[in-house]
């Protein structure tokens, strides 16, 4: 699944390959077999469409697969031993714990001089400068410098001659032509170590940039065993598109007029890496929730119409199929379009309008039914038998039946409501009443007083 640390970092790029007349390049760095499965590549691929990153677009290059630059990864290995730019170790985690007496420190150099050759088992690692420093060009971080007597002779091939993750990402940066990488901080620590094989390799390293982290409401790192982090499971929840995108933008970037609801098309122009922030961005949802009311009430009618039948169906659906009718949610739709945040929420929003009974909620009833109840439910009952069936007309009954008993008209309707709708909360009540009609109110208004007098409704 798609992280939404990894969408933001995708627009990131997206935007500033497009601000600039650049390329965003897509690369499957699938050299993990275990890691890898074609459906993983699709949902990748379809998860960035959904935000707008498109295979369609002229700014969109790729996908390239990593494990199909193998030769190219082997052969720059090579190259770099050749040139004693990197040496040949069969050191064991163990023998190097026996001489620095710990578990924690880095490697301490002993094959360097020994001048081994390649064998099955030996691993290839770079020869890291004793000297100076590396000073790592980064747009959000400025300058940080790494002293390179603390960067270890690290591994680039492994004991099979497989080189490793890093060697291979400076390899395809290279004839990929990369050159600005935008990327979550959790990488800045290998940025020195890709800087030295660029430069050994006889190239300028790209221009970087390394994101703040995403944090939790307990500023914890977003983490999928703990979080909810699919960008998947937010789209499948009814969060539309558009405020994923606009919020995502927003994660650690502003535009600085504080003005946050805006097209992404705004975002794009106004978009700056360098004013990235470098503090943690929390990823709230309560305020991602907000954003997506905010477009969701923005919807043309009929889009917010198209955009819920996805809920109006099986498996969402807890009505029969054949009790659905279009005609009578598109009465409803203007208004629940106004009340809901997220697209998933209009099921219980419309569902007493095509269940055969009002849904059962036994907070609402509890909460409703309270001493006076039964007699509201009589009145309104007897008045709606043979009153005029408009908006108007059925709000100025209930409001009689309410001074009658000495009541505001929205303690009368609370009653009402969960006796014909099932919940204290949920669309207006006297347009529902109307969509729902006369047959069909007085029928649970009938089924309400029987369950209140402990008796089978009528026709049982």
């Amino acid at each position: 699944m798609f992280h939404v640390g990894g969408a933001r970092s995708a627009l990131y790029n997206w935007a500033v390959a497009r601000q600039s007349g650049g390329t965003f390049v897509l690369r499957i760095e699938d050299t993990d077999a275990a890691r890898n499965k074609p459906e993983w590549i699709d949902g990748i691929i379809g998860a960035l469409a959904s935000i707008g990153i498109s295979e369609a677009d002229p700014a969109f290059e790729g996908p390239y697969f990593q494990s199909r630059n193998a030769d190219r990864h082997r052969d720059a290995a090579q190259r770099l031993y050749s040139e004693g730019k990197a040496y040949y170790c069969d050191c064991t985690r163990e023998q190097l714990e026996r001489r620095t007496g710990s578990q924690h420190l880095g490697y301490d150099g002993f094959c360097r001089e020994r001048g081994l050759e390649y064998a099955e088992g030996r691993a290839l690692r770079f020869r890291t400068p004793d000297e100076g420093e590396t000073v790592v060009v980064d747009l959000i971080r400025g300058e940080p410098a790494f002293p390179n007597s603390a960067i270890e002779d690290f591994v680039i091939a492994r004991g099979d001659g497989s080189p490793v993750f890093l060697l291979a990402n400076v390899v395809d940066d290279l004839d990929e032509g990369i050159t600005q990488v935008i990327r979550g901080e959790e990488h800045l620590s290998n940025t020195p170590k890709q800087q030295l094989l660029w430069e050994a390799l006889g190239a300028r390293p790209p221009v970087w940039a390394h994101l703040p982290v995403i944090v939790n409401e307990k500023r914890q790192k977003l983490s999928k065993r703990r979080d909810k982090v699919a960008l998947e499971d937010y789209l499948a929840e009814g969060y539309l598109p558009e405020a994923m995108v606009n919020y995502l933008m927003l994660l650690g970037w502003g535009p600085g007029d504080n003005v946050e609801i805006r097209p992404y098309e705004e975002l794009e122009r106004m978009f700056r890496v360098a004013d990235v922030n470098t503090s943690p961005a929390f990823f709230d949802v309560k305020k991602l929730t907000a954003f997506n009311g905010e477009y969701i009430r923005a919807l043309p009618a009929d889009r917010f119409v198209e955009a819920c039948r996805r809920w109006l169906r099986e498996p969402y659906a807890p009505w029969r199929p054949e009790a659905y009718d279009d005609g009578v949610f598109a009465r409803l739709a203007p208004l629940a379009q106004t009340r809901i945040t997220v697209l998933s929420e209009i099921t219980a929003y419309v569902d007493w309008a095509f269940l055969e009974e009002a849904p059962e909620d036994e907070a609402s009833w509890a909460k409703a039914m309270k001493p006076g109840a039964e007699d509201i439910l009589k009145d309104a009952r007897e008045r709606y038998a043979d009153a005029a069936w408009d908006t108007d007309t059925l709000k100025a009954v209930l409001e009689d039946v309410a001074a009658a008993h000495g009541l505001k008209l929205g303690k009368a309707q609370a009653p009402v409501r969960v006796a014909v709708m099932g919940r204290t909360v949920g669309l207006p009540l006297f347009e529902s009443l109307k969509v729902l009609g006369r047959d069909r109110t007085l029928s649970r208004l009938d089924a309400a007083l029987a369950k209140l007098a402990g008796r089978p409704p009528r026709g049982q």
